[in-house]
């Protein structure tokens, strides 16, 4: 079946999340680089990245201290300095090329406020709490499936994550495309034991260095 709709996650996928979490650090009291040493010790032995969070505070609760950075006037934001530089070009190519295009990923409503200021060509831009549904859970892409309108194995669903992005997207039916960057997609690989464990059979069914590679890619599985 021919891919007409590719969907796309945000964090690392569309949006490099560098800044936010040197806030994250700033915010912490912890030293950047320092952070980010600990960041990349959780995603090697397959951790949860709120496990950062834990380990330097101590019964951190990420909704407080979401609100208690908005209370002091320096909530999370993105503009489009966060911007890959390949996430637009590449959204305008794949909708030149006819297909559907969605963007729905982990993100908060405030977040989406910002990413709809950034006019990204799409066709619908979701986030998890607009939602109601967070990745991994299914009901994350039967959510996405009802959004797209169309069958599942007419979707794509890009991201950086093998295991919170590929796995459940596989799971739930979609062609699944994995982009390598950002901590995830430079960190982990489909033969580590904990992530093989996770990823069903031909999972990812495509892999790409940059978001430009996905036409050529899709192009090439469906000949």
């Amino acid at each position: 079946m021919a891919i007409r709709a590719v969907w796309f996650d945000v964090g690392e996928t569309l949006i490099n999340e560098t800044r936010e979490y040197g806030t994250w650090a700033d915010w912490l009291g912890v030293p950047r680089h320092t952070f980010s040493a600990m960041f990349g010790a959780v995603i090697a032995r397959g951790g949860d990245y709120l496990e950062v969070f834990q380990h330097f505070r101590p019964g951190f609760d990420l909704a407080a201290e979401r609100q208690a950075r908005l209370d002091e006037g320096i909530g999370e934001f993105l503009n489009g300095h966060d911007l890959y530089p390949d996430a637009r070009p590449s959204l305008q190519a794949l909708r030149g090329a006819g297909y559907f295009v969605g963007e729905a990923g982990n993100q908060t409503a405030r977040a989406g406020r910002f990413l709809r200021e950034l006019n990204l060509p799409c066709d619908v831009l979701a986030t998890s709490d607009e939602w109601g549904a967070a990745k991994p859970d299914a009901g994350f892409f039967d959510k996405l499936v009802a959004v797209s309108g169309h069958d599942r194995g007419e979707i794509a669903y890009v991201g950086d994550r093998l295991d919170n992005d590929v796995a459940p997207a596989a799971m739930a039916g979609l062609f699944t495309i994995w982009v390598r960057r950002g901590p995830w997609g430079y960190v982990l690989r489909p033969d580590e034991p904990f992530v093989a464990a996770r990823l069903p059979a031909g999972a990812p069914s495509l892999t790409v260095q940059t978001l430009a590679d996905i036409s050529t890619g899709l192009r090439g599985e469906m000949a």
